[in-house]
């Protein structure tokens, strides 16, 4: 079997045709999901992306890793102390480790382990290619890398693949001449000025400008 896990950083399913939403926003994620299993009662345990990645490898709540938040204390898994043999929990029974005690290779295109020095995301993995851009990567950076490994592995069997894809976690960075099908389309009733002005009034971030970004 193949195993092929698409992550998509900062996705809601909300905005995704195949879950509801009333623009064609995802035709290629829409033809994958018609012809596999679309869940609709999934939810993460920890959150944001540093506990939820965590909690989805090592198969434990942020409460048991340590694992909780960005940076400091929240950001550092706990000690194992005593109890730690040759290998950690991460190594010993985390998901990908998992994985190839069944037999499959495991690989992965992504730059999270380094972006957050989180190098206990890497454990169980055979093969490591961080993209090297620390989480700003464009689909344009990615991409070639992806297709080089699957030109060389796809027709094999037994792999596990994690690809990490970053364009909606960034600023829109869309080229110009990439086609707008939405330009026309009347703004959603219940965006108004009234509710605009309140939002704004409250405490920011309001937009990726006031990140710095």
């Amino acid at each position: 079997m193949r195993i092929l896990y698409l992550d998509l950083d900062a996705l809601n399913p909300n905005h995704l045709s195949c879950y509801g939403y009333h623009r064609n926003t995802s035709p290629t994620i829409d033809q994958v999901a018609a012809e596999g299993l679309r869940c609709t009662n999934v939810y993460t345990p920890d959150a944001p992306c540093l506990p939820s990645r965590t909690a989805f490898y090592s198969g434990r709540f942020g409460i048991q890793t340590g694992v909780v938040g960005h940076g400091g204390s929240a950001a550092q898994p706990k000690v194992q102390g005593k109890g730690r043999g040759f290998r950690d929990h991460f190594d010993d029974h985390g998901f990908a480790r998992q994985l190839q005690r069944a037999g499959y290779h495991t690989a992965m295109i992504s730059p999270f382990g380094q972006r957050h020095a989180a190098w206990h995301f890497y454990a169980g993995f055979n093969e490591i290619h961080n993209t090297g851009q620390g989480g700003m990567e464009s689909a344009e950076v990615v991409q070639p890398v992806v297709e080089k490994w699957f030109n060389d592995n796809a027709s094999k069997d037994n792999w596990y693949m994690h690809i990490n894809f970053w364009d909606i976690h960034t600023p829109y960075r869309a080229p110009l001449d990439y086609p707008n099908p939405f330009e026309n389309e009347p703004v959603a009733d219940w965006m108004t000025e009234e509710l605009l002005a309140k939002h704004m009034k409250k405490t920011g971030p309001h937009s990726y400008s006031d990140l710095g970004m």
